[in-house]
């Protein structure tokens, strides 16, 4: 079989070579043997290219089109999701490449979003460690695992910025802020995509959704985004460019409309940003059939223009809605579609086809060996578990953490406690819960814990109004030295279609919590949940909170590393806990408003029943120890734009501990042309200190720091003084004023 296809495309990359070498000389961005296959191909199987279906083996939406597999033999489906396992993708490529005309290979995609088989924290979680090699290197090993089960292509990572807790998707993305978000989108593009696909261990990156799908009108998924072109092109814009920078081949649109026009209709989105200003030259698809609901948008009267409206904007490959296969001839016919648009789509998505080996191989990721060898290897493992470390956020501590060595016995209560479903989290694409570790199981088999009694209680469920177990978990608290509480969301509560009008603790988990408390022991809880959730009973209620997340695999181990001491937790909030949802959406680098908050006075911006700030603020988290910053020092107080600009600060562990601290440097344009935030992140970094150590931490800061959007939307600086924060979170006062300079006066 494989001499047969290496056979046909021998043949047509001769005649490739003698026919067309004319036409690439005229046109030397033309890859010859691209240009002959689209020239061989028909109308349908062109439109075929440009159409991806889901396959029978999961739907992450409703199926609207069966029969693939007779798509695939005619050429009129040239890429596949929900398709993995080296069987099952080594079953339908050769279908393709036996069956179909031309014998094109198909591109399997699918959600690996923060694991294949080997979970790791969710996204937003891995955000909390703010360490990029780390989170590099976890998509890096979803990738791998992924692409030795036959899979090409995830749909990852989702950059959306996100200041609205009550949007479920929050989980799957890096929270509130510009700087921290384009990090880690160009961090987890590298893992993903690497440098090339030799080894096909990589996987194709698509950079999702473009664009602001992480801002819908009352935090309700699918919802519309109304913004300024200011704010989407200072907050949310710039992730999905660092992305695009890093290298990612492929685009999703989002479903929610900018400025009226739906994304996937949008040219000012996919044509005039994407393509002319940051030159992407690979292929856009839609998500789950968002064409067709341009219809329901209502810029569209059918399905036949809502395909024509996509491709005029810039869509190449239409999701699951088969409008590209079945309706849009019609704009062909009438002209208002040319072929030479379909020709220009089917190219790039030949191109990228090409660019990963499938042409020289269609089954080259596809290896019963490579799939055994990979898929939870002890390495993945071990990886897992280091992430999710990282990824904890220690909350509040009154002393008690970690665990001391009098305590002798502890009494472990749920409805989390030993749990393994609801720990690897939404969006845990083929992950097993068979394959997680609890928390309980964590805290047992830690070394540290041998001369621990454990007493487990099953206390009520996550949800729901049963509270005839409390009587038996209050029997038991008396023998315990510290109890330790694990609440939180099931992990259907946060992702897609989850969005929530209350985010707090469902069912009766507080009021256990409460109770417990009551009874004067020690309490340690423990969160897990997907999503930022009110917490301030929960912090009252609690001598120690630890925030984390839905953390994989490893979840149980890590934990219990934390716990006991082996790991001092480093994990920083990327976004903000509201104290209430009446304050959301609320984040750090707001603006200051013409009458700023001041508690003397009654006539400015504030609430009169709570305080404007957050419970938890960005950057956010606790260590076991403690670090002294020293006031900011830089190498001038004045300076020009062509500058740099060294800003630097001493700090000092001056805890019990060795740890390590996440140092974050803010600043704030004090005068400008447009209203500017009291505080942008620019610059962070991850240090390890002994106790007692001292470090000196500088900075470099240069034009595009202090560059923005000014009265006339022009990019660039303006003269005048800025404050320089340097600190352990969004909160730190700690700065040192410098004036930008304009040498030309």
């Amino acid at each position: 079989m494989k001499n047969k296809f290496f056979a046909f495309f021998a043949i047509l990359l001769f005649i490739s070579c003698s026919k067309n070498n004319i036409a690439q000389k005229n046109d030397p961005s033309k890859d010859v043997f691209i240009e002959n296959l689209i020239s061989q191909m028909t109308l349908d199987e062109k439109l075929g290219q440009m159409t991806l279906f889901t396959t029978d083996w999961e739907s992450t939406g409703p199926t609207i089109r069966g029969g693939y597999e007779d798509d695939i033999k005619s050429g009129r489906c040239g890429a596949l999701f929900n398709s993995h396992t080296v069987d099952f993708t080594t079953r339908l490529q050769k279908i393709a490449v036996e069956q179909s005309r031309l014998k094109i290979p198909l591109l399997f995609g699918y959600d690996v979003i923060h694991g294949y088989k080997t979970m790791f924290p969710i996204p937003l979680g891995e955000a909390s460690s703010w360490d990029l090699k780390e989170m590099e290197n976890s998509a890096y090993i979803m990738a791998k695992e992924a692409a030795a089960s036959g899979l090409h292509w995830t749909f990852a990572p989702m950059v959306d910025i996100s200041r609205d807790p009550r949007w479920g998707r929050v989980m799957e993305g890096s929270g509130e802020d510009t700087y921290l978000g384009s990090k880690i989108a160009e961090a987890r593009v590298k893992g993903i995509q690497g440098n090339n696909f030799d080894k096909a261990d990589r996987l194709i990156a698509c950079v999702k959704h473009f664009a602001a799908y992480g801002a819908p009108a009352g935090g309700r998924d699918y919802n519309s985004v109304d913004m300024s072109d200011r704010v989407l092109r200072e907050t949310y814009l710039p992730p999905y460019k660092a992305a695009i920078d890093a290298g990612a081949l492929t685009v999703m649109t989002s479903f929610n409309d900018v400025d009226g026009v739906p994304a996937s209709g949008s040219k000012y989105l996919l044509t005039d940003i994407l393509r002319n200003e940051w030159k992407f030259d690979g292929f856009v698809v839609t998500d789950y059939t968002s064409i067709n609901e341009m219809v329901s948008h209502g810029v569209a009267a059918n399905e036949t223009d809502a395909g024509i409206l996509a491709l005029n904007a810039g869509v190449d490959m239409d999701m699951q809605g088969a409008i590209f296969q079945e309706k849009i001839k019609a704009g062909l016919q009438d002209g208002r579609i040319k072929i030479a648009q379909i020709d220009a789509s089917v190219r790039r998505i030949l191109q990228i086809k090409k660019k990963i080996g499938l042409f020289e191989d269609p089954f080259k990721f596809s290896s019963k060996e490579r799939e055994k060898e990979t898929i939870m290897n002890d390495a993945h493992i071990s990886a897992s578990r280091s992430m999710a470390k990282k990824s904890i956020v220690l909350l509040k501590n009154n002393g008690i953490l970690p665990i001391k060595k009098t305590v002798n016995q502890i009494l472990v209560v749920r409805p989390l406690a030993d749990d393994k479903e609801n720990l690897i989290g939404a969006w845990s694409g083929s992950g097993e819960a068979r394959h997680c570790v609890s928390l309980l199981s964590g805290l047992k088999q830690n070394p540290l814990a041998k001369n621990i009694v454990f007493n487990y209680v099953k206390a009520c469920e996550i949800e729901g109004n049963d509270k005839s177990a409390f009587e038996s978990v209050k029997n038991r608290i008396s023998g315990a030295d510290l109890v330790i509480v694990a609440i939180g969301e099931s992990k259907d509560m946060s992702g897609e279609a989850a969005s929530k009008a209350q985010i707090r603790i469902p069912g009766v988990q507080e009021e256990l919590l409460k109770m417990i408390r009551a009874e004067g022991k020690p309490v340690v809880t423990i969160v897990m949940n997907g999503r930022p959730l009110i917490l301030g009973d929960v912090k009252d209620n609690s001598d120690a909170l630890i925030e984390a997340w839905w953390l994989g695999s490893q979840a149980g181990n890590a934990i219990a590393d934390v716990l006991y001491g082996d790991y001092n937790p480093s994990g920083k909030l990327p976004i903000s806990f509201p104290r209430h949802e009446g304050q959301i959406p609320v984040y750090y680098n707001h603006k200051s408003t013409g009458r700023p908050f001041d508690p003397t006075s009654k006539w400015n911006t504030k609430y009169l029943d709570m305080p404007n700030t957050p419970l938890f603020s960005f950057g956010y988290g606790l260590s076991y120890t403690s670090f002294k910053y020293d006031k900011p020092m830089v190498n001038k107080t004045n300076f020009s734009a062509d500058e740099k600009l060294i800003a630097s600060v001493n700090i000092k562990n001056i805890g019990d501990y060795d740890g390590e601290e996440t140092i974050q440097l803010y600043i704030r344009d004090l005068v400008a042309s447009v209203t500017r935030p009291v505080k942008e992140l620019k610059a962070f970094k991850k240090e390890f200190l002994k106790k007692g150590e001292s470090k000196t931490i500088s900075f470099e800061l240069n034009k595009e720091d202090f560059s923005f959007y000014n009265r006339e939307m022009k990019w660039g600086t303006e003269p005048g003084e800025f404050d320089i924060f340097i600190g352990s979170d969004s909160d730190t006062q700690n700065a040192v004023r410098v004036t930008l300079i304009n040498k030309n006066k």
